[in-house]
C-alpha cells in the first residue's frame, strides 16, 4: 500500500535511463530530478502531520542548466520546489544562479572567483543536499544539516574565490565566501524566535571557509568548515520581543573513507551562540553546541546499498540534557538535545530511478520544527520516524 502511494507521482516517468538535455552542441546542459517521500511517525510530527498517520508533506522538484560561454567562463542555476511539512510551502525559487570564471588554469590546478547566489560550502554534503541522489540517506543527519533551518544554510547571494590543487592522486581544495543568506523568510525566523513574533530578521554578511583534501583517488577525504552567522531581529509592532542579535560561529571537521563496497563517514560540530537583547520574555546567553554522527554505508549489490548511523545533537555541551534550559524556562529539558539510531536500504531500480526506505529511533526533539509542533509540552522525548523516498532524474 506505501510503496503504491509513493509510486504515484512517478508513474508517468518514462522507464528507459534517462541522461542529461545537450544544447547549443553541448555547450549547455539541462538536468533535473523529481521526488516524493512519505513520513510517519510515532509521536509528534516531522515534514508534516505525520504523528500516527502518513504525511506527503515531502517532496522536490528541481531543473538545473549549466552554460560554458567560453573554456574559462561558464553560467550555472537551479530552480527548485522543496515542499517540507510547515517549514516549506514548496514555492518555486532560484536556489543558485551563479557566474564562475577561471581566473588560471594548469595541470596542477586552477582558481577561480564565484559571484551570484552561492551554494554554501559546509561540510561533506551541502552544495549537493537538494538532489536525492547525491545524499547518503533520505535526510542528513540532522546534528549537521538542520531541515528547520535548510533555507537560511543552504546559500547565500555574494562571492566567492576558490583554489585547487593536484598532485600524486591527491587533490586539496579551498574557498572564501562572503555572502548574505536567505533570512528574511518565515522558516527561518520562526526557528529561531518562535511562532508568536511578528518581526523580520536580517543578516550581516556571513563569511564561509570550506578546505578539503582527497587522496588516492577519494578514497580518503578530510574537510574543514569554519563560518560566522550574524542575525539581528527587528521587532514588529505589539511584539513581546525586543530588537536582538544571534551570533552562529561554527566549526565542522569532517572525514570519509571510500572503499570498493563500502563507506565510513564521521562529522563533528563545534557551535558557539550567543543570544542578546531579546528581553525578559526570550531565552537569552550563551551556548556551547555539539553535534556529531558516524555512518556506514555497505553496497550489497550494484543496485542495493544498506545503511547504519547514529546522530547525536547537543544543543549546549555544558547542558547536555536540557536541565539548565529547563529550570530557567520550565519548557522541557528534551528540546535541546536529539540521538537518532538510522537504519536505511537504497534500490537502484535504475540508473535514474532510487527507492529508499529508513528507520529513526529517536531521543529527543532538539531538530524537530515548531511549525509542525507548537506545543512543546505535547512533544514526547522517545519516537519513531518512519520514512520512504521514490526520486527520478534525468
Amino acid at each position: 500500500m506505501l510503496l503504491s502511494i509513493i509510486l504515484l507521482p512517478l508513474a508517468c516517468l518514462p522507464p528507459r535511463f534517462a541522461h542529461a538535455v545537450e544544447l547549443l552542441d553541448g555547450e549547455m546542459q539541462l538536468h533535473g530530478f523529481i521526488m516524493q517521500g512519505l513520513v510517519n511517525t510515532s509521536d509528534n510530527n516531522f515534514f508534516g502531520q505525520s504523528h500516527n498517520r502518513i504525511s506527503s508533506d515531502f517532496r522536490e522538484f528541481g531543473v538545473n542548466a549549466s552554460w560554458r560561454l567560453k573554456p574559462e567562463l561558464q553560467l550555472s542555476a537551479e530552480l527548485l520546489s522543496h515542499r517540507a511539512g510547515g517549514t516549506d510551502d514548496g514555492r518555486l525559487r532560484l536556489d543558485y544562479g551563479l557566474i564562475d570564471w577561471t581566473v588560471h588554469t594548469s595541470e596542477s590546478g586552477r582558481s577561480g572567483v564565484r559571484l551570484g547566489r552561492l551554494k554554501a560550502a559546509y561540510g561533506l554534503y551541502n552544495t549537493t543536499r537538494d538532489v536525492p541522489f547525491t545524499r547518503p540517506s533520505i535526510i542528513l543527519p540532522q546534528s549537521i544539516y538542520f531541515e528547520r533551518t535548510r533555507n537560511l544554510t543552504v546559500s547565500a547571494d555574494g562571492g566567492e574565490i576558490y583554489l585547487e590543487r593536484y598532485g600524486d592522486g591527491a587533490l586539496l581544495s579551498a574557498s572564501f565566501a562572503l555572502g548574505r543568506p536567505q533570512a528574511d523568510t518565515s522558516a527561518a525566523k520562526i526557528a529561531l524566535v518562535g511562532l508568536a513574533a511578528n518581526g523580520h530578521l536580517e543578516s550581516d554578511p556571513t563569511p564561509d571557509f570550506h578546505l578539503l583534501y582527497e587522496t588516492d583517488g577519494g578514497k580518503y577525504r578530510l574537510g574543514f568548515t569554519a563560518a560566522r552567522l550574524k542575525l539581528h531581529y527587528h521587532p514588529g509592532p505589539g511584539d513581546n520581543l525586543q530588537a536582538g542579535t544571534f551570533e552562529l560561529r561554527p566549526l565542522v571537521f569532517s572525514a570519509q573513507y571510500n572503499d570498493e563496497n563500502w563507506s565510513l563517514t564521521g562529522e563533528y560540530a563545534r557551535r558557539n551562540t550567543v543570544i542578546n537583547n531579546f528581553g525578559p520574555a526570550f531565552y537569552n546567553g550563551h551556548a556551547a553546541g555539539e553535534s556529531y554522527y558516524l555512518q556506514g554505508t555497505y553496497r550489497i549489490t550494484p543496485r542495493w546499498e544498506a545503511l547504519l548511523r547514529y546522530d547525536v545533537f547537543y544543543a549546549d555541551r555544558n547542558d547536555r540534557h536540557g536541565q539548565t534550559f529547563s529550570a530557567a524556562t520550565r519548557w522541557p529539558g528534551y528540546l535541546r538535545f536529539a540521538k537518532d539510531w538510522t537504519t536505511g536500504i537504497r534500490y537502484d531500480v535504475t540508473s535514474s530511478f532510487m527507492l529508499r526506505a529508513e528507520i529513526h529511533r529517536i531521543n529527543g526533539t532538539g531538530f524537530l520544527p515548531v511549525q509542525d509542533n507548537p506545543n512543546p509540552f505535547a512533544m514526547q522525548q522517545r519516537w519513531n520516524l518512519y520514512l520512504l523516498l521514490a526520486s527520478y532524474r534525468f
